[in-house]
């Protein structure tokens, strides 16, 4: 069973696909999530460290409306238009995970949506 979640804490889905969905109430799926202000739906202010610094609550928000925490996360994929951002991205990411960080992709790709500079997905347990 699939249940969608959905949180005003969070950017709204800009295609075709929901903020996060949990599987079996167990498991939860988050989509990747830019450095985009909820209240927006604009990029915050800055550069890189910002984005990441957003997109790391954008995360968080829908992972504790699913039901889970942060120290639940199992996995996280990362996403970058330039390999040169990843000390400062996982600064700022470190900051979120700072005890029993969960295992982690990182990735350097041609282009994000809306011309991010960092993107974010994540897998949880939940309960």
């Amino acid at each position: 069973m699939k249940h969608i979640i959905a949180t005003d804490n969070a950017p709204r889905a800009i295609g075709a696909y929901s903020q996060g969905a949990v599987f079996g109430g167990r498991l939860l799926f988050t989509a990747g999530q830019l450095g985009l202000d909820p209240a927006t739906g604009n990029f915050v202010e800055g550069g890189v460290a910002e984005q990441t610094e957003q997109a790391m609550k954008n995360l968080k928000a829908i992972v504790e409306a699913g039901g889970s925490k942060l120290e639940d996360v199992l996995k996280v994929t990362i996403f970058m238009v330039d390999m040169n951002d990843f000390a400062v991205i996982n600064g700022v990411y470190a900051k979120f995970f700072d005890k029993t960080p969960p295992a982690r992709s990182a990735v350097a790709v041609k282009a994000l949506p809306k011309g991010g500079l960092v993107e974010i997905e994540c897998i949880s347990t939940v309960g």
